[in-house]
């Protein structure tokens, strides 16, 4: 049995972290144990690592680092002469070692590492990448995955997460490492020394945070609004630069939530530390009726996405990632024709997961709207692309459904500061008009029509998980869906085989590249999607619903997805 062999190799190798030691003396001839930790490697994509933490080659650990850090550190080699990266890290349990792990490697490879000194959002490395003129980035997080999990995330000398050409180079440098054998470490204390590892300075930071303040659309529009915030980064890395962008634009009266403030990996109070999550955001709800906000943020462990909650009435509504996407989009739009500000050919970016609604409220200020397949890196791709032809001023926003939202160019993945800076703007700008943010949103759905969105998760845990969810992909796929409670399927699209194919069998072919997502356009104007996560082990099933009131839309909700649930059973 080879988990057998490589559970007893790493007895005799893994001995520098006391906490992998304990835990492979533990499982000690319990070999569901040993196989579960040791039958595979973590797999490398355009996303990185991501695992839960322990020991073994399934599992995130310092060997596991280090041993895709030689992958990324070879590759960087290759490609060019000289190479440097910038690294980060979030609150979770050990990234401040893997980070320093990461930096070992790359400064024993002759990479020069540029290491943030503290916890720092996502988009703050994707800043300093472009800033320090780097050829790669890493972050260490797995954002708002359970605290049991960690990962790391590779970037490319444009600030966005790598492509799948660079993901497949790295992996296959990574499988031919042996990481007791041959991944190159450089003591860190010794690579400070040397100055192949440098702390980025303050300045970096700064510079981001002057980026980020760059984006207001009504400068001066916080300050003397009354408006109060309520603002949780959920225990990870938000808190510094979030508070000093909204204390920047004139926020007066910002609270925090205490028990989510100071950086924990074990995230104490949300166990499942994710601004899409109800449950994540119910310390914060708590202080927002006790502080009687208006409105209350959350950014998630790395601090790339954003969740909000707004006052309705007596109490407080839930935004979904959707939602606020549509209402930064028509905001920044109205903004910008005000000011002068509208490019030439303005473009919107979006997902193919994201709701339909963004195309009608883009459309009424003429806005052209690009979809992408799942994940920022892609819209991240779209804003280098009109780099490289010199229209870079005509990307105006760009947004997925998971709740992250980006308005500038200065950074190539989503950006948490940015969003929460815009969405308290947007927020004291209605709240001068005597609106809320819901009171906004009730006027976008009597103008566009009602929409409403839900994504319903199925879990695959266990080792064979995966393949239980690639078959009923497989399933969907083979038997399509030509009719939803008495709605017919007027276009499936099958991204895998890049076709849709219409009602009446004729097809085109999608030029956007590879993925196993299967949308289902209705004739009523719905959307229902499938689409397997990347990242963990479930299968995300998208609605969005359309109706004339959101009575309607809220019961064809409920009929879809039992008629889902029952298809997918």
């Amino acid at each position: 049995m080879k988990e057998t062999a490589q559970y007893e190799r790493w007895c005799k190798l893994a001995l520098e972290d006391p906490d992998l030691v304990e835990e492979l003396r533990r499982i000690q001839g319990q070999e569901e144990e040993i196989y579960e930790r040791f039958f595979q490697e973590l797999s490398f994509g355009t996303a990185g690592l991501r695992g839960v933490l322990g020991a073994g080659t399934n599992r995130m650990n310092i060997y596991t680092v280090r041993q895709a850090t030689q992958g990324f550190a070879n590759d960087l080699n290759r490609q060019y002469e000289h190479p440097s990266v910038t690294i980060a890290y979030d609150s979770r349990i050990k990234s401040d070692l893997f980070a320093r792990e990461a930096a070992s490697v790359f400064a024993a490879n002759g990479i020069t590492a540029y290491l943030y000194p503290h916890l720092m959002p996502t988009p703050a490395l994707s800043f300093a990448v472009r800033h320090l003129g780097c050829q790669g980035g890493v972050v260490v997080t797995a954002s708002h995955n359970p605290s049991k999990y960690n990962g790391y995330k590779a970037y490319g000398p444009d600030g966005c997460q790598i492509n799948l050409e660079t993901a497949d180079r790295i992996h296959a440098e990574i499988v031919a490492t042996d990481l007791f054998e041959d991944v190159r470490r450089l003591p860190y204390e010794e690579g400070l020394q040397m100055g192949s590892i440098r702390l980025i300075g303050q300045e970096v930071e700064d510079a981001y945070l002057a980026a980020v303040l760059a984006e207001q659309r009504r400068p001066g529009v916080v300050k003397g609004s009354g408006l109060k915030v309520v603002y949780t980064p959920l225990n990870g890395a938000g808190r510094t630069c979030v508070t000093r962008a909204l204390q920047a634009i004139g926020l007066e009266q910002l609270t925090l939530v205490a028990s989510q403030a100071e950086p924990d990996g074990t995230f104490p109070t949300c166990p499942y530390p994710n601004p899409e999550d109800a449950a994540a955001l119910q310390e914060g709800l708590a202080v927002c009726r006790r502080e009687d906000a208006d409105l209350l943020i959350a950014t998630d462990p790395d601090s790339d996405r954003v969740g909000i909650a707004v006052r309705d009435g007596a109490d407080y509504r839930l935004v979904t990632g959707n939602e606020t996407g549509v209402l930064l989009l028509d905001y920044i739009c109205r903004a910008r024709l005000e000011s002068g500000e509208m490019p030439q050919n303005p473009l919107t970016v979006k997902t193919i997961v994201t709701s339909t609604m963004v195309d009608e409220v883009a459309r009424s200020y003429g806005v052209e709207v690009v979809n992408t397949l799942t994940g920022f890196k892609f819209i991240g791709e779209q804003i280098l692309h009109l780099e490289e032809k010199g229209e870079k001023e005509r990307y105006i926003f760009g947004f997925e459904e998971s709740y992250g939202y980006l308005s500038g160019t200065y950074v190539r993945d989503k950006d948490g500061v940015d969003a929460s800076m815009l969405i308290c703007e947007m927020a004291a700008y209605y709240r001068r008009q005597g609106m809320t943010l819901a009171d906004a949103l009730r006027a976008l759905y009597e103008k566009y029509g009602t929409y409403v969105d839900h994504v319903d998760n199925l879990y695959f845990e266990g080792v064979d998980g995966m393949e239980r969810m690639a078959a009923l992909m497989d399933r969907l796929r083979q038997s399509p869906i030509t009719e939803i409670c008495g709605a017919a399927v007027t276009e499936f699209y099958d991204y895998q085989n890049r076709v849709m194919t219409r009602r009446d069998g004729s097809s085109q072919a999608l030029t956007l590249p590879r993925s196993n997502v299967l949308i289902h356009r209705l004739e009523n104007g719905c959307t229902v999607i499938a689409r397997p996560s990347g990242t963990e082990p479930k299968l995300k099933i998208y609605f969005t619903i359309v109706g004339r009131t959101r009575k309607e839309a809220a019961g064809r909700l409920e009929e879809y997805r039992a008629f889902m649930k029952e298809r997918l059973a």
